[in-house]
């Protein structure tokens, strides 16, 4: 982040960036979900340069940060810095009859979002894989009851058979996200502590998640 956010110059150099309409767009897409800049180009129908060049500036501002695709290496996604934006995000709210969190082996960061959802919110919520692996990982089970959740009795299921006409479709990985359908669904980049393997990994997934949940849930109200 090249700016201290809590500084007079920080807040102020935030304003700024948020005071362009188009850059202001781009907070309120990303305010749900990450996104590449392909898919923010398709979004706002806008030039590629003139998107770098609204890009930038909240990078600059530290708004918004960027990674590197763990599927498509090609590919990156846009995330919001939310340090900062307290109090400057949208209060937009979503219906839906229940959430389904969705990752490529429904074993570790869907099977997370779904039990802190389910923690956080009165809206039903489920989860699945598109290659659903044997068992959910130990890692996951270590961290989730390190914070309080049991995932002793979760299994990873796939996705087409627990799947329900209007779920609210939260992909929280990158190669679920890409080996999708283009389809109106949110994505969190969150890296796969799986691939790592070590109790700071799964405890990182964690805690972006839980983040990521806390401000979802209280934008998402029961269809």
């Amino acid at each position: 982040m090249n700016i201290e956010l809590n500084s007079l110059e920080g807040r102020a150099a935030v304003h700024a960036a948020l005071g362009e309409p188009a850059r202001l767009r781009i907070v309120d897409l990303l305010a749900l979900g990450d996104r590449s800049p392909a898919e923010l180009q398709a979004d706002l129908g806008m030039a590629s340069n003139l998107l770098s060049h609204h890009l930038r500036t909240l990078e600059h501002a530290g708004v918004l940060s960027r990674r590197r695709s763990e599927a498509d290496r090609r590919r990156s996604y846009v995330s919001l810095e939310r340090d900062g934006l307290a109090g400057l995000l949208p209060a937009a709210t979503i219906r839906a009859p229940r959430v389904l969190f969705v990752c490529y082996a429904n074993s570790a960061r869907s099977q997370l979002a779904d039990a802190l959802w389910k923690r956080a919110s009165p809206v039903p919520s489920a989860s699945a894989g598109t290659h659903p692996a044997a068992g959910v990982a130990p890692g996951a089970r270590d961290v989730a009851a390190h914070h309080g959740l049991d995932l002793e009795g979760s299994q990873p299921e796939e996705l087409a058979r627990v799947a329900r006409v209007g779920d609210l479709l939260v992909a929280v990985c990158d190669r679920a996200h890409e080996e999708l359908p283009a389809s109106d669904r949110l994505h969190w980049s969150v890296p796969d502590p799986v691939a790592v393997g070590t109790p700071a990994a799964f405890e990182a997934a964690f805690s972006q998640i839980a983040e990521r949940v806390k401000d979802l849930s209280a934008r998402v109200s029961a269809a």
